[in-house]
């Protein structure tokens, strides 16, 4: 998911993430707010490898 994420908003994929997860806290979803949770951990790490390549 974290890949998706980048490859279709590049940059602007945290405000993405971030989104998400606000609208399901909101909505009462907390189990799909984790799941984007762990997507912004993961989308993190790929953002950190591809700033040491």
């Amino acid at each position: 998911m974290a890949l998706w994420v980048e490859t279709h908003h590049g940059d602007a994929g945290g405000e993405f993430i971030a989104s998400k997860i606000d609208q399901l806290n909101r909505a009462g979803a907390q189990d799909g707010a984790r799941l984007w949770q762990d997507v912004a951990r993961r989308y993190e790490q790929l953002a950190a490898r591809k700033s040491h390549s």
